[in-house]
């Protein structure tokens, strides 16, 4: 439950003041008068202070509203049936536009995506390279598991990152049953983007705790699926045993490409921004030195390589390439050779074609801009449907997205949620694109976090056929591999709605989300550090402790995991069943207050940004006041203005000094 009462929910409960004190004086008469038993002390009780600033008790108000109740999108315009001819003309218009832009600020969204993610790989797509190069450390299925996630995070494509495990299980570098690790974390790398949407909603705490738990309900269902099927994997096999054998069942034929609707759409722009050439990270992964030194931003965009036929010397006849082209010709002996000749036909047209800066400083100046347009086209379309979704319209969506089926049909709702989950998926060919733009639809109220839920699981396995299309049209080399990869990914997915979605008691993704949610409304400072904690410094830690070795890995992970099971037990015995503990574990208040509250952290926190917002605004008042006094030198003195009654005047400026400090009083004396 999300602590009480909040700053920003302290106005609801200002509801005539006076009125309220009265009606309690009155109470305390009637019952004192009817002969009750009244103490001094709860007649010299004092009145509530209703005040802005947040209230510190331990009771809740009776009327008090749950903050995950859907809000009500109220029509604050005029009626249609209010509007003249011409206003319902204007209306229809400003609709029709309204529309057109949501549309265009949706496909910005969506590019701007896309050239994050293009971003992350000039920044960190080499390095990712280097990582899988490592053979050794792949062996270990939890370093796999945190590569998985890093290598992710950092092309910011689940997809990038599977195709590269499929380059190396094709190149005999990896196997599978080491490859299913890798895909696991591969999952939970790539629900890292809707999270960073649900940062741009924080302006509002109610919004940003709807946002940010909607978005947060993937990487818990992630996280949880991974603890539970990660040592079943380990230990029996049975991912890659199920796969294996649906394989081998089937005659298989390399088909054609998968379809990319969305791209026909969004690469018209992307292209004229940033095109890569992404079989060098693949180049870098299967160990070609060559790659290395090569960059990802692609220059030619078409090339043509034949095959040049030359005559070469050898040292003699056994070193021909063929018997039947082989002669001698004095005392050397002559033979034929393929070599591969490349004409470059035309050069890219993108922004960084032929630029001369590194790959990461082209990587962090996109990282910028699409940042930079992501949180603007966020904050607008969020506006947008704030402005578009009010009256009879928002109640027809919310009724339509969150209303269940009859009684004895209510169970189907979820799963035909997961269908158009999927079905979405598959059609912009991103769950990052889809879960992505519903973030900010729960973040204003439409969609629930009970209804978001089936649609992110739904979004899990659209992006896991898209890859089982990609695998079927694979070259035959690869063919068998990259489709038993993909599907792990799937019954991998398929598993963890098995273990998560179908018993009602089992939804613990969205218990915690929730919980997560209420703790970052309060602490908003608190999602980033989320952001970084399970993204970035857990897995490079136990990636560092996998380097190491596994005594390192099992002495330091244990009994940490350990300690957080028993908190974990012990928090569900205090709310459950405190009787069943003893008296000093019945709450964490014999620990230190940091160890067991966010509070002293939310207090050094405040205390630094606000010494920063502090010496910034003296440093902009020292800059103003120095502008200030400059300007007053250059300034021409002003000649005194003469009146004919000066006693007037400065009744005048008395009269209106005092208007002035009046509005002070009053607000100080109400406060």
């Amino acid at each position: 439950m999300a602590p009480w009462p909040e700053l920003e929910d302290t106005n609801k409960y200002i509801e005539d003041p006076c009125s309220k004190q009265d009606q309690i004086m009155t109470q305390k008469e009637d019952n004192i008068s009817k002969g009750e038993a009244v103490s001094l002390g709860n007649q010299m009780e004092l009145l509530p202070a209703y005040s802005t600033v947040a209230l510190t008790t331990d009771q809740e108000p009776e009327d008090e509203v749950d903050p995950w109740d859907m809000p009500v999108l109220q029509n604050t315009g005029v009626r249609w049936s209010e509007l003249d001819g011409k206003g319902k003309v204007l209306c229809v218009f400003k609709s029709i536009g309204k529309f057109i832009l949501l549309l265009g600020l949706l496909y910005l969204f969506v590019c701007s995506l896309d050239v994050l993610s293009s971003a992350f790989q000039l920044v960190g797509g080499k390095a990712a390279g280097d990582i899988f190069k490592d053979g050794s450390v792949l062996s270990n299925p939890v370093a796999g598991l945190v590569i998985g996630v890093l290598v992710t995070v950092m092309v910011q494509s689940s997809s990038t990152s599977t195709s590269i495990i499929v380059s190396m299980v094709a190149s005999s570098l990896l196997s599978v049953q080491l490859a299913i690790p890798i895909i696991m974390g591969a999952n939970i790398g790539t629900s890292v983007t809707n999270t960073i949407v649900a940062l741009m909603q924080a302006g509002d705490r109610n919004e940003f705790r709807r946002a940010f738990a909607g978005a947060t309900v993937h990487d818990f269902f992630n996280w949880l699926s991974v603890f539970v099927l990660l040592p079943i994997e380990v230990a029996s096999g049975y991912l890659y045993h199920l796969t294996n054998v649906i394989v081998e069942s089937f005659h298989l034929e390399s088909g054609e490409s998968a379809p990319e609707l969305l791209k026909v759409i969004t690469d018209p722009f992307t292209k004229l921004v940033i095109q890569l050439d992404k079989s060098v990270i693949s180049a870098i992964a299967i160990g070609d030195k060559s790659a290395s030194n090569k960059s990802l931003v692609k220059t030619w965009c078409k090339t043509k390589t034949s095959l040049i036929a030359q005559n070469i010397t050898v040292p003699s006849r056994e070193n021909c390439t063929s018997p039947d082209l082989c002669w001698t010709d004095g005392n050397s002996a002559w033979t034929l050779k393929n070599y591969s000749n490349t004409e470059y036909i035309k050069k890219c047209d993108h922004l960084f074609a032929g630029t001369s800066l590194y790959d990461s400083a082209v990587g962090i100046i996109l990282l910028a801009l699409s940042l930079l347009v992501l949180c603007t086209c966020l904050i607008l379309i969020v506006k947008l449907l704030n402005s578009v979704l009010k009256g009879q319209v928002a109640r027809v969506i919310k009724k339509t997205l969150n209303t269940d089926f009859p009684f004895p049909f209510s169970w189907l709702t979820g799963y035909l949620a997961m269908l158009v989950g999927a079905g979405m998926t598959f059609i912009v060919q991103s769950s990052s694109v889809f879960t992505s733009a519903i973030t900010p639809l729960v973040g204003i109220g439409v969609i629930s976090i009970e209804r978001a839920y089936p649609l992110t699981l739904g979004s899990n396995i659209g992006t896991t056929t898209t890859a089982i299309l990609a695998a079927l049209a694979s070259p035959g080399s690869r063919l068998k591999y990259s489709l038993q990869i993909a599907l792990c990914h799937f019954f991998f997915n398929i598993s963890g709605i098995i273990l998560w979605y179908p018993i009602p008691f089992m939804r613990l993704p969205i218990r915690l989300s929730k919980g997560l949610g209420n703790i970052t409304a309060k602490y908003r400072w608190f999602a980033i550090f989320y952001l970084l904690l399970c993204f970035l410094l857990i897995p490079l830690v136990v990636f560092g402790l996998s380097i190491a070795g596994w005594p390192y890995l099992v002495g330091v992970c244990v009994p940490i995991l350990a300690l957080l099971v028993v908190v974990i037990v012990i928090n569900v015995l205090q709310a459950k069943w405190p009787h069943l503990l003893p008296q000093k574990l019945r709450n964490w208040d014999f620990l230190p207050r940091w160890m067991h509250s966010l509070q002293p952290c939310d207090n050094v926190i405040t205390s630094m940004t606000s010494a920063c917002g502090r010496y910034c605004c003296c440093c902009c008042k020292c800059c103003q006041g120095k502008n200030a006094d400059q300007e007053a030198k250059e300034k021409p003195t002003k000649a005194p203005e003469g009146h004919d009654n000066p006693v007037s005047l400065a009744d005048e400026e008395n009269d209106h000094s005092a208007d002035k400090t009046k509005p002070i009083e009053l607000s100080i004396t109400a406060l």
